[in-house]
């Protein structure tokens, strides 16, 4: 299938914020097709395989590429490191400006339409390991709300915004803690909602159009918190305790 070359640039976006990694060529915002990666921790196997196979299955040259969009995160570690790592050297290669965007913020643009129809706020949640997510709110037409942050979930979490009205709580984060956040009245945890490249075509349009490009040297994933790697557990001592 040949990509119509007659709407507008052709822009990529690459998502690898969580376990599910996913990539969409844009015309200007209008989706053309996307893929996803469905194996857990295999980003760094298949991202560039996929990104290829679906330009050549378009017949749309890497070179025609008029910018490169990832999210930035927060997320996973390991899978933004891939993302922006390919993103970064796609860039450099193909000598393209990169675009990137809040993982949060395409998780809550999939979920405008139905904010708007519940005249309801979205907080979009990240797991975080336990019950620790990345969060943030946003309103119907995606404008910030409150900002992002790691947050430990409890039964008195966003009671406050939950008073004023209703609320959606979508992706991976939001499934781990359905059983604290679903017991008020005003709160909607949707199903297993996680942040996709289709998502992200409005605001790498956008971004594109004002030029909002990001720094090829200086550009690193937003992790929100500092990687910590932990140590395996040696069966063999704690048999001798």
């Amino acid at each position: 299938m040949k990509a119509d070359t007659d709407v507008g640039p052709f822009l990529l976006a690459i998502e690898t914020a969580t376990a599910f990694g996913s990539v969409a060529l844009f015309s200007a915002d209008k989706l053309i097709a996307s893929t996803e990666i469905r194996k857990q921790q295999s980003h760094a196997r298949l991202l560039l395989p996929i990104i290829e196979q679906l330009l050549d299955n378009l017949d749309v040259k890497p070179a025609s590429l008029a910018a490169i969009g990832v999210s930035r995160g927060p997320g996973s570690y390991t899978g933004l490191r891939v993302g922006v790592s390919t993103a970064k050297g796609l860039c450099y290669s193909l000598q393209k400006p990169l675009i990137s965007y809040s993982t949060l913020e395409t998780l809550a643009d999939a979920q405008s339409d139905l904010a708007q129809q519940l005249d309801a706020s979205i907080i979009p949640m990240i797991d975080a390991r336990r019950m620790e997510v990345y969060c943030a709110q946003y309103n119907g037409k995606g404008e910030e709300l409150s900002p992002i942050e790691a947050k430990i979930i409890d039964e008195q979490s966003f009671q406050q915004e939950l008073e004023k009205g209703p609320v959606i709580f979508c992706g991976d984060g939001a499934e781990k803690c359905r059983g604290v956040l679903s017991v008020h009245p005003n709160a909607h945890v949707l199903g297993q909602v996680l942040p996709t490249a289709v998502d992200a075509g409005s605001r790498l349009w956008t971004k594109y159009q004002r030029q909002e490009f990001e720094d090829l040297i200086t550009f690193e994933p937003f992790y929100l918190k500092n990687f910590r790697a932990t140590k395996p557990k040696d069966p063999l001592r704690d048999r001798r305790k």
